[in-house]
């Protein structure tokens, strides 16, 4: 299976690091209290092993005093004792207060990156959500948001250790600072094969990221309510199995691959610091032997070059784990960097009412990495408070005028007027306001029928009486009385409680959306389509009622609907072919004409 081969160097682990600072901002913005008194107990907590190493050297040293004279008072020796107890003790709250505070506050912190994640993937173009490239960005983006609480940790960990270093590395350097130095090359051949490993683990997870992309679609499509059907009838679980395996099996091999090398290595590589302390330790002993340093003072120096050795490893393995995270995290912070090219950067309001409509002159569109044209050359007025119908064959270009309409794509050639000014000269949140839109692919949210309504105007979820009266006007309230719970009902079977809606039912759901929301420029892309041809001819003269003196664009395959509009508009490859009435059409005996015939004969 081929993919990008590149690795990560160690320059670009260090160039990583230049992420902790914002990472470290995003925690200070999301909780300084927390972050502040998480910082304060580290502090205390790095001082705590050297004290308790000395309260120790004391009382070994006092209990050799005492062996040598029965007689004297053992007052010190048992203050040492209660010291190091209330050490201990204390030790194990900071332990808990530090892990408490870790943990709350790297929830609020995933919290907050996923709910940055939603706002900033709502600002992209639709065209980046229709890459491939975009999707591996995204879902690389989407994983940092919850792995992040052990960077955070690791990153404060490091802090802490180092100050204790510190501390335990003053009383070594008093006694002899040949121990610090061989401490630190003894360290040095494990951190560099941590770098390098970590270079290689992050290389292997970046190039497999579609692959582990196809591997979620997978586990979602074979276990889910929404393909459930088509997986029994087509009989399709060991198709997706055997091609789940397929793909898990390769990178499963990859990583054990890497991850046997690492674990040798590291094995070998960190036997090294074991026979350095072994080393320093003899050293130690001869000198106590030799009666140069107290056997309290040896068990102080073996003690803090222990835990120094320790913590030097562990700092320099989480080096390698925070540059490693800090790469993950550059992934994130990459997404967020991400701009969308239609931008409101303008201020001007859509006028109220619209006075003239919309107007296309010479509009072209093509889609992202692709040669032909979805539209081109169209040129047409929709003028304000008139209905017009878009026919065509499926691929003419019907929906993508729709969306240039409410600018959600931006024309590749050519521009759009609305009341004589360009559309990219409107702020473009006031310009979808204006714009209410039901696509023929509408989402089914897995909420209660109330705010699946709701979402046509969000910001109105709590006004029940609107939600009611576009239920009516959509003729959903036929649906939602004969509900257990009305409103409040759970739709869908993601979530208990929840009840499964047939196709005509849901639509009725969606095409409320359509009235929830005070548009100007009302837009149905096929909504209806689940519907019978009486239903649906229904809905459309009810739709036509009930906007009277709005604009609004019908799409439909049924010409017996259509033929209600003011006017009809037919693409055929993403051009102009014909537009004028049903009446006008027909008399023109043109491809429109020929179509109306053709399904009127299956009337018959």
């Amino acid at each position: 299976m081929a993919r990008d081969k590149k690795k990560t160097s160690v320059k670009d682990q260090f160039s990583a690091l230049k992420n902790l600072p914002r990472f470290f901002q995003l925690i200070w913005e999301t909780h300084r209290g927390m972050f502040i008194f998480n910082i304060f107990l580290r502090l205390i907590k790095s001082a705590l092993p050297l004290a308790m190493l000395y309260v120790a050297k004391l009382i070994i040293d006092e209990v050799i005093l005492l062996m040598d004279d029965q007689t004297a008072s053992q007052q010190f020796l048992w203050t040492m004792v209660g010291l190091e107890l209330g050490l201990a003790i204390f030790s194990d709250i900071i332990n808990r207060g530090i892990a408490l505070m870790d943990s709350l506050l790297g929830d609020l912190v995933s919290n907050r990156t996923s709910e940055d994640l939603i706002r900033h993937a709502a600002k992209l173009d639709l065209y980046q959500f229709e890459d491939a490239d975009f999707y591996d960005k995204l879902e690389r983006a989407r994983r940092q948001t919850t792995g992040r609480t052990i960077l955070m940790t690791q990153v404060l960990s490091q802090f802490q250790d180092v100050i204790t270093i510190v501390f335990l590395a003053a009383g070594l350097i008093v006694y002899n600072p040949w121990l610090m130095l061989i401490l630190v090359f003894a360290v040095i051949p494990a951190f560099l094969g941590e770098t390098h490993f970590n270079q290689r683990t992050y290389s292997l997870t970046q190039s497999w990221t579609p692959e582990r992309r196809e591997l979620d679609y997978l586990r979602y499509i074979g276990a889910s309510d929404v393909t459930a059907k088509e997986i029994k009838v087509f009989g399709l679980a060991d198709f997706i199995s055997v091609r789940f395996r397929q793909i898990s099996d390769e990178y499963y091999e990859a990583n054990k691959k890497l991850s046997l090398k690492r674990a040798s290595w590291g094995s070998l590589l960190s036997s090294l610091g074991t026979l350095s302390y072994y080393g320093a330790y003899v050293f130690i002993i001869m000198q106590t032997i030799a009666n140069l340093i107290t056997v309290g003072t040896m068990t102080f120096l073996a003690g803090s070059f222990n835990r120094v050795r320790n913590m030097l490893q562990m700092i320099m393995n989480r080096f390698s784990k925070i540059a490693e995270g800090a790469l993950y995290l550059k992934d994130l912070f990459d997404f967020l960097e991400i701009k969308p090219n239609i931008i409101s950067s303008k201020t001007l309001k859509v006028p109220t009412p619209i006075k003239q409509g919309f107007t296309f002159e010479n509009v072209g569109f093509q889609y992202f990495n692709t040669d032909q044209w979805a539209i081109r050359n169209l040129s047409f007025h929709l003028a304000a408070g008139e209905k017009m119908a878009l026919v065509g064959e499926n691929g003419a270009g019907k929906t993508t005028l729709v969306k240039l309409l409410g600018r959600l794509y931006e024309p590749t050639e050519g521009r759009i007027l609305l009341d004589g000014v360009d559309l990219r000269e409107y702020n473009l949140e006031d310009l979808r306001n204006a714009v209410g839109v039901i696509f023929q692919d509408y989402v089914r949210f897995q909420m209660r029928a109330g705010e699946n309504i709701a979402v046509g105007d969000i910001s109105k979820v709590k006004e029940n009486e609107l939600i009611v009266d576009a239920a009516e006007k959509s003729l959903a309230n036929t649906v939602i009385d004969h509900l257990p719970d009305g409103y409040a009902q759970m739709l869908g079977k993601r979530f208990a409680g929840g009840t499964e809606l047939s196709g005509g039912q849901w639509q009725k759901i969606a095409l409320a959306r359509a009235y929830m929301r005070e548009a100007q420029l009302l837009i149905l892309d096929e909504p209806t389509s689940a519907l019978d041809a009486r239903a649906e001819h229904e809905v459309f003269v009810r739709f036509s009622e009930l906007i009277a003196g709005k604009t609004a664009v019908l799409i439909s395959h049924r010409f017996s609907t259509v033929r209600m509009a003011d006017r009809i508009l037919f693409l055929e490859n993403g051009q102009l072919l014909e537009l004028g009435s049903h009446e006008e059409l027909i008399a023109k005996d043109g491809k429109y004409a020929e179509l109306f015939a053709l399904q009127a004969k299956g009337y018959v």
